[in-house]
């Protein structure tokens, strides 16, 4: 009798067991494809990234966005001539080189709104460049194999395992499995909601170019270009999260207690979504941009 129970134990042992381990195999694995895939993601440019989506949004702009911002840089440039003569005392002190300027700034602006295009561009190829560098100087991969050292710790443990402990952990495996995915979710939502705000942003770049010559108004196209460059090196803070992670994660296969690994991993996975998610308010407080 005692035999029959032995064997029934450890037939529900093994398949507890072949439960857990496949659970622990699959756990990270959609996390570990986006972390890898971070660096590839966000040195990307506008261009790169989506061609077809790109091409939409230019169309848009020069279609939509350029015949306001023609109209807007016409009241600038008026109100800007307005201004100067003012300033002049009704052009009581005339002086010739008062038009001169003026000609000469408004073909500044229109400099610059002919070639805003190729300005935002410049400022996400510097951001992408700036990405592809810290990859390069990053060590380690941002690819972790947690898998292999989480089923090594469990063989390990094996033989000392019950079957309540057994239950326990295949319970506690599929909670965090389910974290994981929702994590994975996550950063991709983190990082195509990075890059629909900068198709967003270079949609209407006309508009916030038109006014950078005026003084009063130039506010609003400093504050856009400040906007650009956070999100061009949101890309760069984004790499440092990740290589952290990478950091902390690989402590794990120092823990002597597969509990400990399991719990620390997916915690060091929640900082690493939340510190994705304060990249964007970080590197607009840091470039003072609003």
């Amino acid at each position: 009798m005692g035999g029959i129970l032995d064997k029934i134990t450890d037939f529900i042992k093994e398949m507890l067991q072949g439960w857990v381990l496949s659970n622990l195999e699959n756990m990270f694995t959609d996390v570990n494809e986006k972390v890898g895939t971070i660096a590839g993601e966000v040195s990307k440019t506008p261009s790169t990234w989506n061609s077809g989506i790109f091409s939409m949004v230019r169309t848009l702009s020069e279609n939509v966005i350029i015949p306001i911002a023609g109209m807007i840089i016409s009241f600038v440039l008026i109100y800007e001539l307005i201004t100067m003569v003012i300033d002049k005392n009704n052009m009581h002190d005339f002086d010739t080189s008062l038009f001169f300027r003026f000609i000469f700034k408004a073909c500044i602006a229109v400099s610059l709104l002919s070639q805003t295009f190729d300005i935002v561009m410049a400022v996400f190829d510097v951001g992408s460049h700036v990405v592809t560098q810290a990859a390069s100087t990053i060590s380690g991969s941002t690819s972790l194999d947690v898998q292999s050292a989480l089923v090594t710790m469990f063989n390990h443990q094996l033989k000392d395992m019950g079957i309540g402990e057994l239950i326990g952990l295949g319970m506690e495996t599929m909670i965090i499995s389910l974290c994981m995915n929702i994590m994975s979710v996550l950063i991709t939502v983190i990082l195509y909601g990075r890059m629909i705000e900068i198709y967003l942003y270079v949609s209407v770049a006309p508009i916030p170019a038109a006014t950078v010559t005026n003084r009063e108004w130039g506010s609003v196209g400093t504050n856009y270009l400040k906007g650009l460059i956070a999100l061009a090196f949101q890309g760069f803070f984004i790499m440092v999260c990740v290589a952290i992670y990478a950091v902390l994660v690989t402590s794990v296969t120092v823990a002597s207690n597969l509990h400990t690994a399991l719990w620390s991993v997916a915690a060091y996975t929640v900082i690493l979504c939340f510190s994705l998610f304060k990249t964007g308010s970080l590197s607009k407080s840091i470039f003072n941009a609003h």
